[in-house]
């Protein structure tokens, strides 16, 4: 336990810290799962309306990343690596239709 009033208000800091970056983790994993579920649907089926749910789930993930790098919750390495993965996943598929 904290012994100082400094101590104290640190331990909470970092708490609370704690709960909003877990919080931000869990988003940007959510938003890549329901990017890579339209990647997905988009493969068995590519019409525009799905080409149009895949981008905008796209632009989505890229946001959210970006604000976790930016408010220190991911690494600037581990947001680019997130973003290109899923730039890799629908990049075959783009070529393919072309």
């Amino acid at each position: 336990m904290a012994n100082t009033k400094s101590a104290l208000k640190r331990a909470e800091i970092a708490e609370r810290n704690r709960l909003r970056n877990k919080a931000y983790k869990s988003s940007v994993k959510t938003l890549m799962k329901k990017y890579l579920n339209a990647v997905t649907v988009y493969a068995a089926n590519p019409t525009p309306e799905s080409k149009q749910e895949v981008d905008s789930r796209l632009s989505e993930a890229y946001s959210k990343i970006d604000k976790a790098v930016k408010t220190g919750v991911l690494h600037p390495n581990n947001g680019a690596r997130k973003k290109s993965n899923l730039a890799q996943k629908l990049k075959p598929l783009t070529q393919t239709a072309e």
